[in-house]
C-alpha cells in the first residue's frame, strides 16, 4: 500500500502548486427534483463493477423508501472501455425501448478516464456533454455528471495531476451547461487522505473501483441526488462490507458532498 500513500503525498502537492487548471467550484447545488424514482446511469466499466453501481444506489433509496419500491426504476447501461461518444443517447432515453414504462427522471453521465487525459480531448467531452443535456432535457429529464476517480499505481498512465484535471474537466462542463456534478473523485482522494491503505481500487490495475470504492461512490451519489446523509443507509451489500468500512466510507461521502456544495 506504500503506491498509495505516494499516490497521495503528490496528489496534494500538484493541487498547491500547479497552475495548470483554474479552481472551479460547483455552480448548480442541488438538482431541481430531489426524488427522483427512474434513474438511467449511461458509462462503462466503473459503473458495472462489483454488482453494478445503480444496483447499490436502488437499494439505498428503496431501503429509505420502501413505500414506493414498486415504482422505481433504475437501468444501467454501459460499454467497456467507452467514452460518452459510444452510446446511443435517443435509444436510451426512449425508456421502453430497455424497460421502463415512463421516461427517465434524471441521467447519470459517465465518461471514460481517458477523456480527461489531454486537451483535445478534454475539448470532446465537453462538446458531448453539452450534446447530451440537451437531448436530456429535451426529453423532460436531468442530467448528472459523475465526476471519476483517478488511476493510482500500478496503473501505467498514473499521474499525480489526473485528479486535477478530472475535477476541471467535470465542473467545467457541469457549469458551462448548468447541471449538476457528482464529487466522486474528490471522495476517492479524501478517503485515501484519511486512511492511505483502504482499498478503494483493483490492486491489479490501478483503476478499475474494488467494492470499498463503489460502496463510495453510491454513498457519494445518494447524498448528492437525495440530499440526504449516506451515513441514515444502513445496507451494507448484504453484510459484505463490514461496520467499520461502512462508516468510514458515509461518513468520508457525506462530508465531501456538504464541502462541495457548501450544504
Amino acid at each position: 500500500m506504500k503506491y498509495i500513500a505516494t499516490f497521495i503525498l503528490s496528489l496534494n502537492f500538484s493541487m498547491l502548486y500547479s497552475e495548470s487548471f483554474d479552481f472551479l467550484e460547483a455552480e448548480v447545488l442541488a438538482l431541481k427534483n430531489s426524488n427522483p424514482e427512474r434513474i438511467l446511469f449511461v458509462g462503462n466499466s466503473y459503473l458495472y463493477y462489483n454488482d453494478s453501481l445503480h444496483n447499490h444506489v436502488r437499494r439505498m433509496a428503496e431501503e429509505m423508501n420502501p413505500q414506493r419500491k414498486e415504482f422505481f426504476g433504475y437501468k444501467s447501461a454501459t460499454i467497456g472501455g467507452s467514452r460518452l461518444s459510444h452510446h446511443n443517447l435517443d435509444y436510451l432515453l426512449d425508456s421502453k425501448n430497455i424497460g421502463i414504462n415512463e421516461s427517465f427522471q434524471l441521467v447519470i453521465l459517465q465518461g471514460g478516464s481517458g477523456e480527461v487525459l489531454d486537451e483535445d480531448s478534454r475539448k470532446s467531452f465537453n462538446l458531448d456533454v453539452k450534446k447530451m443535456i440537451t437531448q436530456i432535457k429535451d426529453n423532460d429529464g436531468e442530467a448528472l455528471l459523475y465526476m471519476i476517480h483517478a488511476y493510482v499505481p500500478p496503473h501505467e498512465l498514473y499521474d499525480p495531476k489526473m485528479m486535477e484535471k478530472i475535477r476541471y474537466t467535470y465542473l467545467k462542463a457541469a457549469n458551462d451547461y448548468d447541471v449538476m456534478v457528482a464529487p466522486i473523485g474528490i471522495a476517492y482522494m479524501n478517503a485515501y487522505k484519511a486512511k492511505p491503505d483502504i482499498k478503494l481500487h483493483k490492486s491489479f490495475d490501478g483503476t478499475h473501483p474494488d467494492i470499498l470504492g463503489t460502496y463510495l461512490s453510491a454513498c457519494v451519489l445518494y447524498a448528492t441526488i437525495f440530499k440526504k446523509p449516506s451515513s441514515e443507509v444502513k445496507y451494507n451489500y448484504f453484510g459484505a462490507i463490514n461496520y467499520e468500512d461502512q462508516k468510514f466510507l458515509q461518513n468520508i461521502a457525506d462530508e465531501t458532498v456538504k464541502e462541495f456544495f457548501k450544504r
